[in-house]
């Protein structure tokens, strides 16, 4: 597995729309998924490492940022034909196992990861309320192994973006496995 690193934030950078299904069968769109002051699209998968190391903290930031009006939605991109645990029905018990608060989609052409630029697995994108780009970093200090105390970087960013519309200036990208794309 490759060790990737995202590329610093665009800012600006509006977000592209989609229209994928999700595992509990409901098709989204972009429109459907935004909340109030923003928009957090995390590309995640259920076989890389880093994903696995995060979850729970993911899942703790999603559920924290919706009372800051901060929606959230995650998107799965990789080939499931190179790596079964991708595949949808893994991606709806994971979902179900672990009680997503946000919805979960599948990105089977692979077209919306390309538009969003996505490269690794997790990969944040954080969103103010006109749907400006204003967060591309990592979900916290403590990367792989949770740190006691570690900074909440996403978290603490979407919060700023909710009540200010911008994002940090300094930001550390997120780290995780690359993107497992189709052969062409």
């Amino acid at each position: 597995m490759v060790r990737t690193e995202s590329p610093v934030c665009d800012f600006g950078r509006p977000a592209p729309d989609f229209r994928l299904t999700g595992v509990d069968g409901k098709t989204r769109t972009l429109e459907d998924v935004r909340g109030k002051n923003g928009l957090l699209v995390m590309f995640i998968c259920n076989h890389c490492p880093y994903v696995k190391a995060v979850l729970d903290r993911l899942i703790r930031d999603a559920r924290d940022l919706r009372g800051h009006g901060v929606n959230s939605v995650a998107i799965m991109s990789n080939d499931p034909a190179d790596y079964p645990e991708d595949s949808f029905d893994n991606m709806k018990r994971v979902a179900r196992e672990l009680n997503f608060p946000f919805p979960y989609l599948y990105d089977e052409t692979q077209e919306i990861a390309r538009a969003y630029g996505a490269v690794c697995t997790p990969d944040f994108f954080g969103y103010n309320a006109d749907l400006k780009l204003q967060y591309r970093g990592r979900l916290d200090a403590s990367r792989k192994e949770p740190t006691p105390d570690a900074r909440r970087d996403l978290f603490e960013a979407m919060k700023q973006v909710a009540q200010t519309g911008q994002g940090p200036r300094d930001q550390i990208p997120s780290m995780g496995c690359s993107i497992k794309w189709k052969s062409e």
